[in-house]
């Protein structure tokens, strides 16, 4: 599964729009790194070195100093502050845009939680309900934690129901119908919903399997 965002391509779409809808003025930058730290990278364009505040995982994806890199970017306004925030990857920066838009949840703790967590990894802690999982970054707590899981869950069911969970580590078996179960129950459906369907799946199936077969399932039930 990959989070959807607007494709840049050599000849620019019409529009590319920011977090809100708007005309972003800055949507990437491709240049030489100058400099890079943990969280940080200053690509040089132009003869203009762009500061980005970035994930770890970011940093450490883009080459070293000297080597071109490209970064798709997203600038916050404050009145004390500009920022530009830097991603390797657009599904990146459109679950930064989906966690910036919670309240509560600011650009610096959007980041630590991907310095942890990769996009595909996020959605899936989000489909299974597992709040847990986001209390181990520095500075979410369990309140934060929880208030993440209930405003994205419906957005990423509706990108498992297209497009599945990704692939990740779990285990199989009743522990994969147990993890089914609970992901499914905390998007909505009722524990007999869920059963009834589970009961038609094979049990030997990963459980971000038989989460997506479950809510092709439970969709199609809708509209009977």
């Amino acid at each position: 599964m990959r989070w959807r965002w607007q494709s840049v391509t050599d000849t620019a779409p019409s529009r590319i729009t920011d977090r809100n809808g708007g005309t972003a003025l800055i949507d990437h930058i491709r240049g030489k790194v100058s400099h890079k730290e943990p969280n940080l990278v200053v690509i040089e364009c132009g003869g203009i070195g762009y500061a980005c505040r970035t994930s770890m995982q970011t940093a450490a994806a883009v080459g070293a100093a000297g080597e071109e890199t490209l970064l798709y970017t997203r600038m916050t306004v404050r009145e004390d502050e500009i920022a530009l925030y830097g991603f390797s990857e657009r599904s990146e920066r459109s679950c930064f845009d989906q966690l910036t838009g919670i309240s509560g949840v600011g650009p610096k703790a959007a980041l630590a939680i991907h310095s942890d967590f990769t996009p595909d990894r996020f959605a899936l802690a989000v489909a299974a309900g597992d709040y847990k999982q986001f209390t181990k970054t520095k500075g979410i707590g369990a309140k934060t934690a929880q208030r993440i899981v209930l405003e994205l869950k419906d957005k990423v069911a509706k990108s498992v129901q297209s497009e599945g969970l990704p692939a990740a580590p779990v285990t199989v078996g009743s522990g994969s119908l147990e993890e089914a179960m609970s992901a499914l129950q905390v998007l909505g459906y009722s524990q007999s919903e869920v059963a009834g369907v589970l009961a038609s799946l094979d049990p030997s199936l990963s459980s971000s399997e038989l989460i997506r077969l479950s809510l092709l399932q439970l969709g199609k039930n809708m509209f009977k």
